[in-house]
């Protein structure tokens, strides 16, 4: 095995560049769709072998059901039929999946095997495994400030009380910052993707779609991120 690294705690993957990894082979984007989904599972399985303790993956965002009407049907059939047959093999893994986003707009077929993830693999012990799906940064935090507001109506938490602790136990998912975001496909920016959470994290912009990026490559990005000198403060002296 390779030589011993020391992994960030929490990784993010903003998951870019099925279709166009697809169009460049001369596939449909449906093929890179389903690509991606074998190289999403072996990357799972490749950074809990290397100690990663909670990977947050952005596999569909909200903004995203602006897409072809095909393309989004084929998107969520393919959730709900991956959740169910690769659910076994995340159980032998001690795996515990999870997840980030609104139901709305969800079928009851996908929210079913959503669910049954959630519950059956709630107290494995491995890799904590974040989809968000049907995920927006900015309204987790909206989100977020209308459940503490309610929760301040109905007499539970005080407003001197709230603090740094009461925000993150009120997002959809209450998880350590993300110490490194990597973006596969090249492109430079966040795509409103956990905006709270990456308050000081670091990023990577490797400029390979996601179905070509290999366990050497997300190695080499651990690398990076093992040469990176962090800041958290406001100064970059």
């Amino acid at each position: 095995m390779e030589k011993e690294i020391r992994m960030p705690n929490h990784i993010g993957i903003i998951v870019d560049g099925n279709g166009r990894w697809a169009e460049e082979q001369g596939l449909s984007r449906s093929q890179g769709h389903l690509a991606g989904f074998k190289r999403l599972k072996e990357l799972c399985i490749y950074a809990q072998e290397l100690g990663l303790k909670y990977l947050s993956l952005y596999v569909f965002s909200t903004e995203n059901f602006k897409r072809n009407k095909i393309e989004v049907k084929f998107l969520m059939d393919l959730f709900s039929e991956k959740f169910h047959s690769e659910f076994q093999e995340v159980m032998d893994l001690n795996m515990k999946i999870i997840f980030s986003g609104r139901r709305e707009s969800l079928s009851k077929k996908i929210l079913k095997e959503m669910d049954i993830m959630t519950e059956k693999s709630k107290n494995n012990t491995g890799m904590v495994i974040n989809f968000c799906i049907n995920y927006g940064g900015q309204l987790e935090i909206l989100d977020m400030t209308k459940k503490i507001c309610q929760e301040v109506v109905d007499g539970k938490i005080k407003i001197d009380s709230i603090d740094l602790e009461t925000i993150s136990s009120h997002l959809y998912q209450d998880l350590p910052m993300l110490d490194y975001i990597i973006r596969t496909s090249g492109e430079l920016r966040l795509s409103n993707f956990m905006l709270y959470q990456a308050s000081y994290a670091e990023f990577c912009f490797p400029k390979t779609y996601f179905p070509a990026f290999t366990n050497e490559k997300f190695y080499q990005a651990i690398v990076e991120y093992n040469n990176r000198n962090r800041r958290f403060g406001g100064n970059a002296s």
